[in-house]
Formats: structure tokens, C-alpha cells, sequence
């Protein structure tokens, strides 16, 4: 039940990251209800697994994995429409397969291997697709502008953290 409900998440890959980059490809209100559906699927398949004792590394790297294609694919389409900057999707993709590559390759684990600041990215990497989709909705005209400041400000600040988070996860191996 757990990798099923990832695999929608899955599913949604291609769809939300086309939608992003065309506007016009589906309604905002369709768009938010994917984006919800990917938050949802995401909250609950660890609970899921976890509860069922179904639980495992295999199944956490494809969660994750899926999370980093759903978040990487709405944020590179939102890049192409000029919503947000290229260089977060790309600063994403170094992070996770540092993130993969470390815990497998330099650590030799046989699980990911999670950092603080890492996992809190990878949680607030839906914020930009989830402000985003609210703006299309164009709900308050009076507001319009202010959400695309905080959109940039959100954008920015994910560069920051995913930057540090580079760094910190580079430099972890000095600490051991």
C-alpha cells in the first residue's frame, strides 16, 4: 500500500512539471489538487509502511526519489515559465545524488542517510509549487504582486539552504 501510494505520486511526475512550465496545459485549481495529492500521498506512505511493517530501504529510496522527481520536475517547469530560478532544480538535483551518492557509495550504507537540513529541504521544496499553484489561482488581485515577492523570497531562501546543505553534507566526512 505504501509503494502505491508513492506510485501516484510517481504518476504525477510529468504531468505537474508540464502544467508548470504551461499554464495553460490544466487549470490552477487542477494543478493545486495534484500538488495536494502529492503532499498527501508523500505525508502518508511512510505512515503507511512504517505501520504495516512494510517498511524499507529499498521503499525509502524510492519515496525519496519520487519526492526529488515530483519537486525537481514542478520546479524546473516553474523555471521555464520564468517563475522561479534555474539554478534551485539544478542545486537540487547535485544535493540528491550527493545525498545518494554519500550514503551508499562514502558511508557504504545500506540506507539512505539522512541529514537535518536535508530532510527540512526536501519537506520545503513543495513550498514554491504550492505558493505557486495559489498564485495561478489569481484569487486576490490586490495580492498578485505581493505573492510573486514571496515566491522570490522562497526561492532564494531554498537556494541558501540547498547551498548549505551541499556544503554541510561535503564536509560531514571531516567530522567522522
Amino acid at each position: 500500500m505504501a509503494n502505491f501510494l508513492t506510485c501516484i505520486r510517481l504518476l504525477l511526475v510529468v504531468p505537474v512539471g508540464w502544467a508548470f512550465a504551461f499554464p495553460e496545459f490544466i487549470t490552477a485549481q487542477l494543478l493545486l489538487v495534484l500538488i495536494i495529492t502529492a503532499i498527501v500521498t508523500d505525508y502518508f506512505d511512510g505512515k503507511v509502511a512504517r505501520a504495516t511493517k512494510t517498511d524499507t530501504a529499498g521503499g525509502q529510496l524510492f519515496d525519496h526519489s519520487t519526492d526529488f522527481l515530483f519537486v525537481t520536475s514542478g520546479l524546473s517547469g516553474a523555471a521555464v515559465a520564468g517563475l522561479i530560478s534555474p539554478i534551485l532544480p539544478l542545486l537540487i538535483t547535485i544535493a540528491f545524488s550527493q545525498y545518494i551518492l554519500d550514503s551508499y557509495f562514502l558511508f557504504h550504507q545500506k540506507q539512505l542517510r539522512m541529514s537535518f537540513l536535508g530532510r527540512w529541504n526536501g519537506i520545503f521544496y513543495f513550498a514554491p509549487l504550492i505558493l505557486i499553484s495559489v498564485y495561478r489561482l489569481r484569487l486576490l488581485a490586490d495580492f498578485q504582486e505581493n505573492m510573486e515577492s514571496i515566491i522570490d523570497i522562497v526561492n532564494y531562501l531554498l537556494i541558501i539552504s540547498t547551498i548549505a546543505s551541499i556544503i554541510d553534507r561535503a564536509l560531514a566526512p571531516l567530522r567522522k
